[in-house]
């Protein structure tokens, strides 16, 4: 049953960038605002699919979900009647790290990204073909590692940092999304690690196109936000943290400041793994543009839900 939610919160304009979820069998694949459409509907499409992860307030998946203990609302509209409610079919996971190196990033925090390199390449439940490393500085992004990236010091791998260079951080994301994407395993989720301030001089990209990369590909951005206050109130961190949580929140993912360490951003994609659900209902809405998404716990309001932030109803059939 889809209830109407009136007094709802309005979106920022920003949101519109943060395509999320995705229709059932209808091909369509999200695009920044203002783009044009570029998917192909049917006109008997009924159901939204989307899957998202369940944690308590300590970051811990929560495994014995029920379907009564949330609702989606979709579009202001409180959706409970679910045609399908089950656990994802994940097997394993396939993990990408993107590193900024250059000169402004490399120095301050090498010790930190070094040890998360390590970390991640010791993570059992990943195997050696699903996990790559990327780095990104001057023009282009370069790949250094894929399938061969085990090693107790995969730090080092790393560049050397360059005076003076450029930070193609949506190009990047792009990129590594797309190498992602072709990988074809179902039976993997797929998730970016990545570290930056989240400054971007030079790419072709945009924000809202290293979104809908992901978004393609259904790949969640986990960000370790290497500013120094990792706050959303001070200059230059400010706007870099705030690119960050967008491609977070987009995403389905989540940011942390490099203080907490690496152990603290692999449990929580690992938490996040263990625990995600997919859950498919009736389309409550036919209007068209952009249907924002959220999921309210029902009886417990300690739990915390991770998702895409919505999707795109097209106004017309092609």
């Amino acid at each position: 049953m889809a209830i109407p939610l009136s007094g709802r919160r309005s979106w920022p304009l920003v949101a519109l960038l943060l395509v999320s979820g995705l229709l059932m069998c209808t091909g369509i694949s999200p695009g920044a605002a203002g783009d044009p459409p570029e998917f192909t509907v049917r006109t008997n499409v009924t159901e939204v699919r989307l899957s998202f992860s369940a944690t308590d307030l300590n970051n811990h998946g929560i495994a014995t979900l029920q379907a009564s203990d949330f609702a989606v609302v979709d579009k202001g509209f409180i959706v409970r009647d679910f045609q399908s409610f089950n656990r994802s079919d994940w097997t394993k996971l396939e993990i990408a790290v993107l590193v900024d190196t250059s000169e402004s990033v490399t120095p301050r925090f090498r010790k930190e990204i070094a040890s998360t390199l390590d970390l991640v390449s010791q993570t059992s439940g990943v195997p050696d073909e699903n996990l790559s490393l990327f780095s990104f500085h001057d023009l282009e992004p370069a790949m250094l590692c894929a399938g061969d990236c085990r090693g107790s010091h995969s730090g080092e791998r790393l560049p050397a940092a360059r005076p003076g260079g450029l930070t193609p951080l949506f190009d990047t994301i792009v990129f590594a999304s797309d190498f992602l994407a072709q990988r074809g395993d179902p039976h993997a989720a797929r998730v970016l690690i990545l570290f930056s301030d989240g400054e971007d001089t030079i790419s072709r990209n945009s924000l809202g196109d290293a979104i809908d990369a992901a978004l393609r590909g259904d790949i969640q951005i986990y960000v370790i936000d290497l500013n120094d206050s990792g706050t959303l109130s001070q200059g230059t961190a400010s706007r870099g943290t705030a690119v960050l949580q967008s491609l977070a929140n987009a995403t389905g993912g989540q940011r942390f400041p490099a203080r907490t360490g690496a152990t603290t951003a692999m449990n929580a994609v690992l938490e996040g793994f263990r625990a995600t659900y997919t859950v498919s209902y009736h389309l409550p809405s036919h209007a068209s543009g952009f249907h924002s998404l959220r999921i309210l716990p029902t009886h417990n309001l300690n739990l915390q839900f991770r998702s895409r932030s919505g999707y795109y109803y097209p106004d017309y059939v092609r």
